[in-house]
């Protein structure tokens, strides 16, 4: 049977999200955070060799990366469900957008998150004003404008229909809903980007996914 690996807190409820839209059968795995490093269990590591979440077994393959996982779940159980048909325009943009999720929305957020830790991490007094510093240079002359560029792409895409790909719902909505859960709860900029709050909103409602909260426990980017 097909099972998620799945980490508390993380990209994985994306696919836990995903199988519910399908109404495929899986098996969960589930694995906790260290509660002061944050970071995933050593046992993932046995699954895969990084060590981190998401991942999948089926069939005797492991597959990691939230978008090769997408990709592999529609090609396989998808029936034509949740994605463009090959070779069409929408099916690009679909790709684009299930590429973009991780490639270019997620690293300003993972440096945001890394900033705000440096400016209140532990350290000797005479240290704490160098770093909080840089951490706030970091932040302003670098961080806060790639983070207002790409969310202000990203509300005048979802402006168009409210989805990522044409006018319908598509696994590609599945997979940008990480990075913007994540900047909407670190982002600072929630006021100016309405399309992208009311694209969570509607995800939000949507049966399958507080299906799969059910299954996957609690997830605080929900909220």
């Amino acid at each position: 049977m097909l099972t998620v690996h799945h980490l508390n807190n993380s990209r994985s409820q994306r696919v836990l999200w995903l199988l519910e839209e399908l109404g495929v059968p899986y098996e969960l795995k589930r694995y906790q955070r260290d509660p002061k490093t944050m970071l995933a269990p050593p046992e993932l590591r046995a699954v895969h060799p990084l060590g981190k979440s998401p991942v999948i077994t089926d069939d005797g393959l492991t597959i990691a990366e939230s978008g090769a996982i997408i990709e592999y779940l529609i090609d396989r159980y998808g029936h034509g469900q949740l994605a463009p048909a090959p070779g069409t325009p929408a099916r690009l943009q679909y790709t684009y957008w299930l590429h973009y999720a991780e490639g270019s929305a997620m690293p300003p957020l993972l440096l945001k998150l890394i900033a705000s830790r440096i400016a209140t991490a532990p350290m000797p007094f005479f240290a704490k004003p160098i770093a909080r510093k840089i951490a706030s240079t970091l932040q302003s002359s670098f961080i806060d404008p790639q983070l207002a560029l790409h969310l202000g792409y990203i509300e005048s895409t979802l402006s168009k229909t409210g989805w990522f790909v044409g006018d319908t719902f598509s696994a590609a909505d599945i997979q940008m809903s990480f990075p913007l859960e994540a900047a909407a709860s670190r982002g600072g900029q929630n006021d100016k980007l309405p399309s992208v709050m009311a694209f969570l909103q509607r995800i939000h409602a949507r049966p399958a996914y507080q299906r799969a909260l059910e299954r996957g426990g609690k997830y605080d980017y929900a909220s």
